[in-house]
Parts: structure tokens; C-alpha cells; sequence
């Protein structure tokens, strides 16, 4: 069944430059020079760079950083109350030594503790309370109407990692937009062929990854739900943080990749459970194709 667009999607939240209005900004943005000399680096890596800047800004900078997550971060606030960072700026800077431009996410810095580095200390009561907010949120994002397509805010192709546009070959796997979960499936299925031309594990999974597919709307998917990219406040608020992987998936996409990035060491795996949907079945297909082509 094809997906029927429910509602024209508006594109407010793709303007670039992008500058949040100086009276909803807690102070001056700094400048790009003021980001390059930061030594508050929080993560580094080929292409992009996470530093905080004072108190109230994180600034994602980089030739391999894309806007599309400040655009999914806009999108979010215009769509629903699911706590998530401010986005102040978004903008592009060209640059010589690369074809790419150097793009900069300026967002808020929420102040609190990630979910991974207290989870030891809480108890019952307390992940009750946590994961029962949790599920607030995501069904909220489930609800937010649907765009006719799986892929990016936009109808931009996925950035999530197990898609790629295959630049650095002589072939091409598609990486969306999808018109249905079947093409999105075998999508999966023509990276895998790519990246293991001569296994012939890709004739059984051709024949049976398939019947995973169902006819579901898209839904609207975070699709990197790790305790890490959860911030507690210090009011008690959970905020969902690093939407770079997030847009419309198949109903089951959240739970799977939950699972497949859950660390088993403890017992977050059953919690997931009380926040989202389960998908036991389609967890352990995916799981099994992804352990392959991530090894």
C-alpha cells in the first residue's frame, strides 16, 4: 500500500541562514571564531566537532556535520511539545580546501545529567518515572502527521548509517525517500549485496528480509534511542537530545534499532519495552543484517 500524504508539509524550518530572534536568545551567539578557539570540545571527530560555548550553547560545526538535523529539530518544535534543544542558528560557511562547506548547528545547552550515567543509581520508582515520560514523547512523535514518504524532514534521502548514497563507489544503494517500507527494505538489501558482493547469504535474505515489511504509514522516529542521548534536568524534565538520524520510519524501526544498540549489560532492555511499541520479531531480522554490515 502506497503512503497518501495526510498533510502538505511546510518548510519554515528549512530557511538557511537561519538566526533565532535576539529576544529568544539567552545571549549573543558567538562567533565562528570564538567556536574555532573553544577548548570545551565535547566530541571530535574527521569533519565535525561538538563544543560548548558559556552556558547555554552546543555548537555542532564541521564539513561532515548536516543541517538537516537543526531542520528536524525545527520541525519538532513546530510540531509538537516533546522537549528537545532550542535551535538558534543554522548556517553554512564555504570553505577552500573542501567541496563541502563548513555548516555550524548553534542549539541550547540543556543543563542535566545524561540518562547512561545515572541509570545505575536509580531505582524502580524513579525509571517508572523516567520512561513514563518517555512514552509521552514518543507517542507524540508518532502522532505527528505523517508526509507520504520514508525519509528525512523535507523529503531529504536518510542520514542514518545504514543507508548511503554510495559516492565513494561505482555503484549507487539508495538512501530515500521511499515511497513504501518494501523499497525502504530493499534499499538494506542492496547495501548488504554491495558491501558483500560474493555472499550468498544476500539470496536468503533477499527471500525472506521482504516479508518484514507491512503496509504501515510512516511514523515519525527519533532512530537513535540511546540512554546517552537523554538528558535528565535538574527539574526532573527528560529531554531528547541528537536528532541527526531522525524522519519518517517503518512503525517498528524505533524499537529494532533501540535493541540493536542496547549494550545488554543491564536491565535497559527491558525498559525500552515500557517506552516503546515492541517489535520482537522485526528486532531480531534487523539485528542480524545490521551486526553484518557494521562488523
Amino acid at each position: 500500500m502506497s503512503c497518501t500524504r495526510s498533510k502538505t508539509e511546510t518548510h519554515i524550518y528549512d530557511t538557511i541562514p537561519f538566526i533565532a530572534d535576539a529576544a529568544l536568545l539567552p545571549s549573543p551567539l558567538p562567533t565562528t571564531e570564538a567556536i574555532a578557539l573553544s577548548e570545551n570540545v565535547l566530541q571530535e571527530y574527521p569533519g565535525r566537532r561538538i563544543v560548548r560555548i558559556g552556558d547555554h550553547f552546543i555548537i555542532k560545526y564541521g564539513v561532515g556535520v548536516s543541517l538537516n538535523e537543526g531542520h528536524t529539530m525545527r520541525f519538532i518544535k513546530q510540531h509538537s511539545t516533546v522537549p528537545i534543544p532550542e535551535v538558534y542558528a543554522l548556517y553554512s560557511i564555504p570553505t577552500e580546501d573542501f567541496q563541502k562547506p563548513t555548516n555550524y548547528i548553534i542549539m541550547e545547552n540543556v543543563s542535566g545529567e545524561s540518562l547512561r550515567s545515572c541509570w545505575s543509581t536509580l531505582d524502580n520508582q524513579a525509571k517508572r518515572k523516567i520512561t513514563d515520560q518517555l512514552r509521552a514523547h514518543f507517542i507524540q512523535l508518532r502522532h505527528i502527521p505523517h508526509q507520504g514518504y520514508f525519509g528525512v524532514v523535507g523529503k531529504r534521502p536518510f542520514e542514518d548509517g545504514m543507508f548511503w548514497d554510495g559516492n565513494d563507489t561505482d555503484q549507487k544503494t539508495s538512501s530515500g525517500p521511499f515511497e513504501s517500507e518494501q523499497q525502504m527494505i530493499e534499499a538494506i538489501l542492496s547495501k548488504y549485496h554491495l558491501a558483500y558482493p560474493e555472499n550468498q547469504k544476500f539470496g536468503f535474505y533477499t527471500r525472506y528480509l521482504p516479508e518484514i515489511a507491512g503496509d504501515s504509514i510512516p511514523v515519525f522516529t527519533h532512530s537513535d534511542f540511546q540512554r546517552k542521548n537523554v538528558i535528565i534536568r535538574k527539574d526532573g524534565a527528560v529531554v531528547l537530545i541528537d536528532w541527526e538520524a531522525a524522519g519518517w520510519y517503518p512503525a517498528f524501526w524505533e524499537y529494532a534499532v533501540a535493541h540493536f544498540a542496547c549494550d545488554w549489560r543491564d536491565d535497559w532492555y527491558i525498559w525500552i519495552s515500557r517506552v516503546l511499541d515492541e517489535y520482537p520479531n522485526h528486532f531480531i531480522w534487523i539485528d542480524t543484517i545490521f551486526r553484518e554490515l557494521w562488523s
